[in-house]
């Protein structure tokens, strides 16, 4: 994708807002001509004078600095795959003009084409319940028999005159039996009804999150400083064992904590395989639960108890990106599991050793007590401004292809929906569970990308159940593989062999690959 211009996003915020050019570069403190060519891309800015500007014409960072035009046209890109549009033949260099000139329009679409999403969702789930779901056809079958019931007491009411008065109570007790039945069946299908049309409304709410961490490329930093206060004031060992969390737990805020079977725990509290009950003030944790997701759970808990929350508190108030109590909920989630990694991982000590080890995922959870999947997440956010690591993308996905995390990068756009590439790492590992899994990619573009990817498996809750294997992949730009472990023993150079890859199959204008599981949409 090209480099995005922002002079001309500039320009013409000034000229709506009606300011003049002198009257911007004098509020900014530099010349009406530097000001000029700015606002005519001859000259490159950052730093604090892109947030000057930025706060001078109320604009987000990321709507100036290409993040947010980059987003959009990933959006703009998914659109254009359906095959209902595919005899439109819309070109990317559409959707380029329209992300970076017609934004609010550009945006109307997707929001219009999410809108269409949920609804097909909702279409086919009722669908599928129709025809396939028992309870349906049992409801039906019941309220068949009990208005026949119903029917056949009221014809012998109304024809036979001649019957006693207890054969006629029976009848009529009979009749109000049934129609109570008739009624309970009626509010149960009103209720399977509404609850399966709300739960199919589930696309929204990850976009919204999706959007607003994106909108701070991943990178909080009150919630940063907010985990190096916890640290801090609560004096917790240096590597924040799971006992001194525990003692903190108890000492400070007065928490019981148990382990139980996972058997035992409400099936609600399955997912995370812990359940702390504010009222009783206690914690449990399922037994089977994993050493590094037990002391991240206490990590989460200690925070929020201890005050830290309210920085998590103040950044979901600000969000205007989240307009639904789902996203909320899904932000909070977020947001307190960044805040349990700056306490776990600490930002200057995490970013040394990874520079040290090379960036080696399996080094850094020996070295910091934590899950495959925590390093990985909290590589991903070492973004801050004169101190930050590799770019990563991140891409979690599990054995059905379901993309359950999404970090992408500028370049690299990860799907919201559906697949990607079958060809990429990510996939590839499910095949060699446990096996890091490394590839130099090669975009249809030319860009050349690093994919690091391993299986991790999650707690299931009973051992007929089957294992719940996902896989994690780590992507870079090639140019900073050599910065890496994974990149040792790879040809990095440009000629160097690399994977074909392509975004999916809907998008990739390689037309000769065997791999291909659809027919692309693009270039018809």
């Amino acid at each position: 994708m090209r480099s995005p211009l922002i002079g001309a996003t500039l320009r013409e915020r000034r000229r709506l807002m009606g300011i003049t050019q002198a009257a911007l570069a004098a509020r900014l403190g530099i010349s009406a001509s530097y000001l000029n060519l700015i606002e005519s891309d001859k000259r490159s800015i950052a730093g604090a004078l892109l947030k000057r500007i930025a706060d001078a014409l109320g604009l987000s960072l990321a709507e100036i600095d290409g993040a947010a035009e980059r987003r959009l046209l990933a959006d703009l890109d998914e659109l254009r795959a359906e095959p209902m549009l595919a005899d439109l033949a819309l070109d990317a260099a559409g959707a380029q003009a329209m992300a970076g000139r017609q934004r609010e329009w550009g945006r109307a679409l997707v929001r219009l084409h999410r809108a269409w999403l949920d609804r097909g969702q909702a279409v086919s789930a009722l669908s599928d319940r129709l025809h396939q779901d028992p309870f349906l056809g049992d409801a039906v079958h019941s309220m068949l028999t009990q208005v026949t019931a119903i029917r056949s007491s009221a014809e012998i009411l109304q024809s036979a005159q001649e019957l006693d008065a207890p054969r006629r109570e029976r009848f009529l007790g009979i009749v109000g039996q049934q129609s109570a039945r008739l009624a309970d069946v009626a509010r149960s299908l009103a209720a399977f009804f509404d609850k399966d049309a709300a739960g199919t409304r589930s696309v929204t709410p990850a976009d919204e999150v999706d959007d607003f961490i994106l909108d701070f490329d991943n990178h909080f930093p009150p919630l940063e400083q907010a985990g190096a206060d916890f640290r801090a004031s609560t004096q917790v060992d240096g590597d924040c064992s799971e006992a001194g969390l525990l003692r903190c737990l108890r000492e400070r805020h007065g928490i019981e904590v148990l382990t139980r079977p996972v058997t035992e725990l409400d099936p609600a509290h399955l997912r995370h395989l812990v359940a702390f009950d504010a009222g009783t003030r206690t914690l449990v944790l399922a037994e089977e639960a994993m050493p590094a997701t037990r002391r991240f759970e206490l990590a989460r808990l200690a925070t929020e108890l201890h005050g830290e929350g309210r920085a998590v508190d103040a950044m979901l108030t600000q969000a205007a990106q989240l307009t639904s109590e789902a996203a909320r909920r899904r932000a909070r989630r977020a947001l307190s599991s960044y805040l349990a990694a700056a306490v776990l991982l600490p930002y200057e000590a995490f970013l040394d050793a990874a520079e040290r080890l090379r960036f080696d995922v399996d080094r850094l959870v020996q070295r910091f007590g934590a899950s495959f999947e925590q390093v990985c997440h909290r590589l991903v956010t070492l973004r801050r401004p004169g101190a930050s690591g590799i770019p990563f993308a991140l891409m979690r996905v599990d054995a059905a292809g379901f993309t359950s995390k999404r970090f992408p990068l500028p370049r690299l756009a990860l799907p919201r929906h559906g697949p990607a590439c079958p060809m990429w790492a990510v996939y590839q590992a499910l095949h060699v569970p446990g096996t890091i899994v490394r590839q130099v990619a090669e975009l249809p573009d030319g860009q050349r990308l690093l994919f690091m990817a391993r299986t991790v498996e999650k707690s299931r809750p009973a051992f007929s159940l089957p294992r719940r294997l996902q896989s994690v992949m780590l992507a870079c730009d090639a140019l900073h593989a050599d910065r890496t472990v994974y990149g040792s023993g790879l040809d990095l150079s440009s000629a160097g062999p690399a994977v074909p890859v392509g975004p999916n199959c809907r998008l990739c204008v390689r037309r000769d690959c065997v791999y291909r599981a659809e027919e692309p949409i693009l270039g018809r």
